[in-house]
């Protein structure tokens, strides 16, 4: 809308991308602080609570918390995002499809355990596999309609090591189911899955506007992409949505995201990382999820092969609970990991 305007009345300001980035900062983040009571008032009066699961004694205190507030954030994220994005560029259309499907991915799966007051109901583990991997290929598909180079780049390196063609779709699927679950797997505290992503967010937001601008990409020695830069706006937009969504999701939690919000999360990190070639800076970025994924791995394969566990419980957060960390500590000092493996991420774009 703005960003019509713009070019209607001859203005400069609005054409700016770093302005309207930060326009739909703000206003995401104003439209969450003004929608989530409302949401919060429907959610208790309906019951829509957080089922928790029988194996984690320490939440037991949580179970009357309402949960899916990840679709208020991205309901913030999109009007805000309509209000100043070039809705020209076919990156946009490949972020919004990108929170709205994984977004619907994870609400049926979250009615599916409201109504059976149960954290494994919902979607099966197959049938939500399945709905991520069909989103996964309608964007990929669309990456590969619009030209989008298929060069495959990792941190230090200059140039690309080589091209991966029609390899790159089946790679950039897994990249977005293994972030979309990541992400998924973190958010078992309150705000222990937000900081992250809010951070993750504003790299990646960071990369992609260096990615899609002709003189920065050439001084960083990053490659140049026309148009890809326009995904910042959307990036800030969802990061100031968390950011409202956090003061009601603070330790103690008034409100969990549930998998509306971390599937649909997951999934746009995983869509930035591609648009800026950095799948592989993504572990980086990404640092918190993929600690966490990982030792769930490790705790299953280790079970199935030696009948042992190698943590008290996985994911890695639970693991700290049962040592009785107190629930803030073991959030805060995950955030604190995520913010410094964000700045070594970034600083590497200097090691070039």
């Amino acid at each position: 809308m703005l960003y019509e305007l713009n070019h209607l009345l001859n203005m400069h300001l609005f054409g700016y991308i770093s302005v309207r980035a930060g326009i739909a900062f703000l206003l995401a983040f104003l439209l969450v602080l003004m929608l989530m009571p409302k949401y919060l008032a429907w959610a208790i009066s309906k019951n829509a609570n957080q089922p928790i699961s029988k194996y984690v004694a320490a939440h037991a205190g949580k179970s009357k918390t309402p949960t899916m507030g990840g679709a208020v954030f991205l309901l913030a994220t999109i009007i805000s995002a309509f209000i100043v994005i070039d809705l020209e560029n076919p990156y946009v259309w490949g972020g919004l499809l990108t929170l709205i499907g994984f977004g619907l991915v994870g609400f049926k799966d979250d009615i599916g355990k409201i109504i059976s007051n149960d954290n494994l109901e919902g979607l099966t583990a197959r049938g939500k596999m399945g709905l991520q991997i069909i989103i996964s290929i309608l964007v990929v598909t669309l990456l590969i309609w619009v030209d989008f180079p298929t060069d495959f780049y990792i941190p230090f390196l200059k140039k690309p090591l080589f091209d991966m063609g029609y390899f790159a779709m089946p790679f950039w699927v897994l990249i977005f189911l293994a972030t979309t679950n990541a992400v998924n797997l973190t958010d078992g505290l309150d705000g222990l899955a937000t900081v992250p992503s809010i951070i993750a967010l504003f790299s990646l937001g960071a990369i992609v506007y260096v990615t899609g601008h002709a003189i920065f990409s050439a001084y960083l020695l990053v490659p140049n992409i026309k148009g890809v830069g326009e995904l910042i706006v959307l990036a800030f937009a969802l990061s100031g949505a968390l950011m409202g969504f956090l003061w009601y999701n603070c330790y103690p939690a008034e409100i969990f995201m549930g998998d509306t919000g971390s599937l649909s999360i997951g999934g746009f990190l995983a869509y930035l990382a591609i648009l800026g070639k950095s799948e592989v800076l993504l572990l980086l970025i990404g640092f918190i999820f993929v600690v966490e994924t990982v030792s769930v791995i490790l705790q299953v394969g280790s079970y199935k092969i030696r009948k042992k566990r190698i943590f008290r419980m996985a994911p890695l957060h639970h693991h700290f609970e049962l040592k009785e960390w107190a629930e803030n500590k073991i959030i805060i000092r995950f955030w604190m990991i995520a913010f410094l493996t964000n700045i070594l991420a970034l600083i590497s774009f200097k090691f070039r």
